[in-house]
Parts: structure tokens; C-alpha cells; sequence
């Protein structure tokens, strides 16, 4: 019997036609990139609604975990300057 290898998992993301930021859409597996991305053509474009795709194997992903939110997060809050109210809007500006 010979060995069944799984092919690798890929993350989707597509940018919609009235979109400027990809947007992920789901997961599948494919055996190299170029079959991936035609692979999310056909499983999450199906009514022309995307403009670009990208695929990212989900191996090579990293990220952040949601219980070390404080840690990750909280600096931020010491720094005053990234705070919309430290800056002046001229008023000529009007709202913004």
C-alpha cells in the first residue's frame, strides 16, 4: 500500500472588485501555490466578485494568540501621540 501524503493547507484571500484590502475567504488544500490559487478561482470567485487572489500556506503563518492580548496590546495605550485628541485640526479643515 503506498503512503497517502495530504497536500498542504492554504489560506485564501481575495480582493473584491469594490475592495482595496484582500479579505480571507476560507482554507484548501493543493499541492503547490499556482494549483491553490486556481483552486480558490474555482471554490471562492464563482459569480466574478474577485479582482486578486492570494494564498499563503497556512504553515507559514504567524500569529498572535488572543490570551496574550494585554502583553501584545497595552504599550500602545502609553503613547499618547497615537491618539487621535493629541493632534490640532485646523479649522479649516471642518469635521473630520
Amino acid at each position: 500500500m503506498a503512503d497517502k501524503k495530504e497536500w498542504p493547507l492554504w489560506e485564501v484571500f481575495i480582493r473584491s472588485q469594490h475592495g482595496l484590502a484582500h479579505r480571507h475567504v476560507g482554507s484548501l488544500h493543493a499541492p503547490d501555490a499556482e494549483m491553490a490559487i486556481l483552486n480558490a478561482r474555482d471554490v471562492y470567485t464563482r459569480r466574478n466578485e474577485g479582482v486578486s487572489i492570494w494564498v499563503v500556506r497556512a504553515s507559514d503563518i504567524s500569529a498572535s494568540s488572543p490570551s496574550e492580548k494585554g502583553p501584545m496590546f497595552d504599550p500602545a495605550n502609553s503613547k499618547v501621540y497615537r491618539h487621535p485628541t493629541f493632534y490640532e485640526i485646523p479649522e479649516e479643515l471642518g469635521h473630520m
